[in-house]
């Protein structure tokens, strides 16, 4: 009798024993899921996307595009730095840590995709923008046309090396042929935005920009947008890097671009939807 409540406890004993070791694994299974879970948010969390886009879009995607995506995915942080598409090209063919780039001009972001640098399939044609001539608010020159351009002492355009509205500007006058005469008049701006604020403080008399740039400023006017046919259309292509190395937050951000709640938002800055 005492051999068999001997072998009862042993029983017993080794059952507990078994259902100890069983919740210890489990829970320590469960702690290790946790941390890995809190690892991936907290990775997540320190994400930051670095977009280079054109020096027109500042103004939007400062002050509204980005802290929408910002409220919408606070994973994920957005540094942007803005400038003329050329140097930004530049700059990602140097190997800029950068993921998305927007340019103001198919133009450079063909370039980069002819040399593999971007994901070919992410490229979108996403807006439309007017070329414009502007003027001081109070100028007294009487410019009504670009083919009056000639009455400005300066001139003020991108430069054509680098600015994609320096380049639809030359493409404009060398069309009405102008370009030599204007040649000698120009000053020359390192992107869009300097050429708007160049006559804004009124140090030149008429300039070139988009039509978004000249409405962001109420120290200009515009004086005539490009006579048709005489511009390429302005067309803005958004893509991802291929050195990317946050290819899912890139995607989620062109995406965002395309969506209808971001391009209401380009609408109202004056850019056309292409989508």
């Amino acid at each position: 009798m005492e051999d068999e409540v001997k072998k009862i406890i042993a029983v017993v004993l080794i059952v507990c024993l078994a259902l100890g070791f069983s919740a210890c694994s489990k829970n320590a299974e469960t702690d290790e899921n946790k941390g890995s879970s809190m690892n991936e948010a907290e990775s997540a969390a320190n994400e930051t996307l670095l977009v280079a886009a054109a020096a027109s879009l500042k103004i939007c995607f400062e002050d509204e595009l980005i802290p929408m995506f910002e409220e919408k995915y606070p994973n994920i942080k957005v540094d942007a730095t803005y400038d003329s598409s050329g140097k930004l090209q530049t700059q990602i063919e140097e190997g800029a840590d950068v993921d998305v780039f927007m340019s103001a001009a198919m133009k450079q972001i063909n370039a980069l995709d002819e040399q593999e640098l971007m994901v070919k399939e992410s490229i979108v044609k996403l807006l439309e923008n007017k070329v414009v001539l502007i003027v001081p608010k109070d100028s007294d020159k009487g410019i009504t046309a670009f083919e009056e351009i000639l009455k400005a002492e300066t001139v003020a355009v991108g430069d054509p090396d680098s600015v994609p509205a320096g380049q639809y500007a030359k493409e404009i006058f060398e069309n009405l042929g102008l370009w030599d005469d204007v040649s000698a008049k120009l000053s020359l701006g390192t992107n869009v935005t300097e050429v708007l604020n160049w006559i804004s403080e009124g140090s030149a008399d008429a300039g070139v920009v988009y039509s978004t740039d000249a409405a962001s400023n109420k120290n200009v006017v515009i004086a005539a947008e490009a006579p048709e046919k005489s511009v390429s259309p302005v067309i803005y292509p958004v893509g991802i890097v291929k050195s990317s190395t946050k290819k899912d937050s890139s995607k989620l951000f062109v995406e965002f671009l395309k969506s209808n709640e971001a391009l209401s938002v380009f609408e109202k800055y004056g850019f056309t939807s292409l989508k």
